[in-house]
């Protein structure tokens, strides 16, 4: 049996989906980590995964009547799902020594091979108060708490790794630019007791081989920033000298992503044309790409599971099988669906006590809400909306998706699909689900008719909740941007709107692309043609759920961006002699 402490890659990520129970994410970021992991788990990679315990969680979500969300914060108990580890490492934070201990969580895969995911807190007597609440919540607090955050989850990641007896590790994963630190850390583990200011360009060459960086924010206002100022008291002088060399202080402040690109020695976006929009806005820098996926054991219900179970019985290990939905007979299909759409009707009632009818064309909207995600896009004409509805065939909308408490955009998006929700009660039912988490991700993914996405183009770094609609037999309705201009076969996955390029920017335009495709095409077919629409439900099992899965995703990481067998072993007899020397 494989020693735990065999890993070869290390995963860094700021938040990571481990478990429905544990509020250790936010949202598309921590689920893709979470995904990623468990196909590593199914395919057998040594890998091991680095984040932040966050005791607090992120936050649940209350939205009123008029649309006014507010939170709450979310604790929960470690001891009941994690193994606490005896190491206890030391973090310098503003001068302060910052004591880090961590707690493992197993990840067992389909031929029981375990991913271990060590999540780092700083709730020790040892600690000031305030820093022992640095690992207590998710994105929250001001600046000065998360750049102090991103020290321990980068600094803090490499220095506890071998500790927990993980010594071999060839490849660092950065899953964006939060743990972009680690790349100071491993130049002051390749120094030693040298100063990191004696680093040569031959040592930063070393370490740049062993990281990788995911970057998937394709807006420049995305991207981690830290005040110079604030920096230097935080990193402290040298660190900040080491930092500053690096070009990722081009305008003073520390700019996390600069870091990131320019510590490592393979960078990607998350689709084909998210990464030619990060080239072009970091053209110094060879950007690849690896278009993301999903853990399709995961996010596939309970009544897909079964019918893969009886026609694709490999499904599981390889998803590529997945193609051969073909064969499987569309009434089938629609049996299935039927049991996932009735389940969602089921709990909207005995959630909200709003009646969804299991016969009327229900339309799906769930992602964090922010404002270019455009959650409102549909409703932009309300009266030719109402006409679709009225006689083209019946139409109701269930949204869910929380705005990160400090954003005001995001929260206003919310109150203005209620106003609509409230406007278009007579004649087309609007849900908006509160607190929409990985609890309701699988009955809405399943249980709608088609999967809306709507974001302002080309903000759409990747997006996988049409992936994992699209594994649940429900096609997308789509802006082309992200992973959909991959994935739209037009008609047979599901369809694009909007496509028209010189009128990207044009919202009106869109909408009314969006409205053609519904009163033309969508909702007759729906209705007058069920056969031909439970095809295109086949279609998107077999052309998105085969292709668009982590297992492959892994696969193309292993093949391109992770260290081989042979390349790891040239780096562990280097580390070898420089922990000799």
């Amino acid at each position: 049996m494989t020693s735990l402490n065999d890993s070869r890659v290390a995963y860094f990520s700021m938040e990571i989906a481990l478990n429905p129970a544990m509020p250790t994410y936010s949202g598309g970021l921590g689920i893709l980590a979470g995904d990623t992991l468990r196909s590593a788990a199914d395919l057998g990679v040594h890998m091991v995964a680095v984040s932040l315990l966050h005791r607090k969680g992120y936050f649940r979500q209350h939205v009123d009547e008029n649309g006014n969300q507010s939170e709450e914060t979310s604790p929960w108990s470690p001891e009941q799902f994690l193994e606490p580890m005896k190491p206890v490492i030391t973090v310098s934070i503003a001068g302060r020594q910052v004591r880090v201990k961590a707690w493992r969580y197993l990840i067992e895969g389909i031929t029981g091979h375990n991913v271990p995911v060590y999540l780092l807190d700083t709730s020790l007597p040892e600690n000031t108060a305030w820093d022992q609440t640095l690992t207590d919540n998710l994105y929250g607090g001001d600046t000065y708490y998360r750049l102090c955050q991103e020290v321990i989850l980068g600094i803090g990641g490499v220095e506890i790794l071998p500790k927990l007896g993980h010594h071999h590790i060839g490849s660092y994963h950065m899953n964006e630019g939060h743990s972009a630190l680690l790349g100071v850390a491993l130049v002051e583990e390749r120094l030693g007791a040298r100063p990191i200011r004696s680093a040569t360009d031959e040592d930063i060459h070393a370490v740049r081989h062993k990281i990788v960086f995911t970057t998937h924010t394709p807006v420049p206002a995305g991207h981690d920033q830290f005040p110079a100022d604030m920096v230097r008291e935080v990193l402290g002088e040298d660190r900040t000298a080491a930092v500053e060399r690096t070009g990722a202080c081009p305008d003073g402040p520390l700019n996390m992503t600069l870091l990131a690109l320019f510590s490592s020695r393979y960078i990607n976006g998350v689709a084909m044309r998210h990464g030619e929009v990060s080239r072009s806005m970091f053209p110094q820098y060879p950007i690849r790409a690896i278009t993301n996926g999903v853990h399709a054991a995961t996010w596939t219900t309970a009544p897909f599971r079964q019918l893969y179970d009886r026609h694709i019985p490999e499904w599981k290990c390889d998803n590529l099988y997945l193609r051969y939905a073909l064969g499987i007979p569309i009434e089938e299909i629609r049996e299935a669906h039927l049991e996932a759409k009735k389940a969602l009707v089921g709990e909207v009632r005995r959630r909200t006590g709003q009646v969804l009818d299991p016969s009327v064309m229900t339309i799906g909207f769930a992602r964090r809400a922010a404002t270019y995600k455009r959650g409102d896009l549909i409703f932009r004409d309300r009266d030719r909306l109402r006409w679709i509805a009225r006689t083209v065939g019946g139409l109701q909308i269930v949204f869910g998706g929380k705005a990160h408490p400090r954003d005001g955009g995001g929260k206003e998006l919310i109150r203005k699909i209620t106003d609509h929700a409230r406007a278009l009660q007579d004649q087309i039912r609007v849900v908006y689900v509160e607190d929409f988490d990985w609890q309701w991700a699988p009955l809405l993914y399943s249980g709608v008719d088609l999967w809306l996405n709507t974001p302002k183009r080309p903000q759409e770094a990747s997006g996988t909740s049409g992936m994992k609609a699209a594994l649940n037999g429900v096609p997308s309705l789509s802006i082309l941007d992200g992973w959909w201009i991959e994935g739209c076969l037009e008609g047979v996955t599901g369809w694009g709107f909007g496509d028209h390029a010189a009128d990207a920017d044009d919202e009106a335009y869109e909408a009314g692309s969006l409205y053609h495709k519904l009163e033309r095409v969508i909702v007759p077919m729906f209705y007058s043609n069920p056969d031909a629409y439970a095809r295109v439900m086949r279609g998107a099992i077999a052309a998105n759920g085969s292709f668009f899965n982590t297992h492959r995703m892994v696969s193309q990481y292993l093949d391109n961006a992770w260290l081989r067998e042979e390349e790891l072993e040239l780096a562990e007899q280097e580390s070898a002699q420089v922990r000799t020397a």
